[in-house]
């Protein structure tokens, strides 16, 4: 499956999530990249695959919310690198500057990682959403002091933009302990 796309279904019930998670997998050829409960008792569905597939599945799983519904989006042509982040259980070693925004919601972070990947020649090293982070989710990023500023600043908009911005920075030669922290 190419998986192109991707779709995100937040919901303010963990039932809901089940019969959502459910719906959008049987309404689209998508494959199921996260469900779970998360911060705040909410629910979070992620699918990925084709643009049609995917736009299915999130038509599908919001029909299915029953009122539960918080929030939902569908990303197409986002860069395969923000993929790879969300399921990253092993980061990789990072070299370089370190670049790291944080958004009140998941929806807005995702975007604005797939800004980054798009905009400077930067590795994700992780889009972690929601899990023991009060419903926040962050993305961590390395790359030349150049690149990691270009992405970092482009995230940054996006999520300035939605009005859920937390914070963002960029550490030029992070301590050894601090990769540690990342990794």
């Amino acid at each position: 499956m190419t998986e192109k796309s991707i779709g995100l279904i937040e919901l303010s019930s963990v039932v809901a999530g089940f019969l959502v998670a459910d719906s959008a997998l049987k309404a689209g050829n998508v494959r199921l990249l996260l469900s779970r409960s998360i911060c705040s008792g909410k629910y979070m569905v992620l699918v990925a695959g084709d643009a049609s597939g995917v736009k299915s599945a999130v038509d599908a799983g919001a029909e299915a919310a029953d009122g539960c519904l918080i929030d939902r989006i569908v990303i197409t042509r986002i860069h395969p690198d923000v993929i790879t982040a969300l399921g990253r259980t092993s980061v990789a070693p990072p070299s370089g500057a370190l670049g790291i925004l944080e958004s009140f919601n998941v929806a807005t972070l995702i975007r604005a990682a797939d800004a980054c990947a798009k905009s400077a020649p930067v590795q994700l090293l992780e889009v972690r959403v929601a899990m023991a982070l009060g419903g926040k989710a962050f993305v961590t990023m390395t790359g030349d002091i150049a690149a990691v500023q270009t992405a970092v600043a482009a995230g940054r908009a996006v999520i300035a933009d939605a009005g859920m911005l937390v914070n963002a920075a960029v550490i030029a030669r992070p301590h050894p302990d601090v990769y540690r922290e990342v990794i």
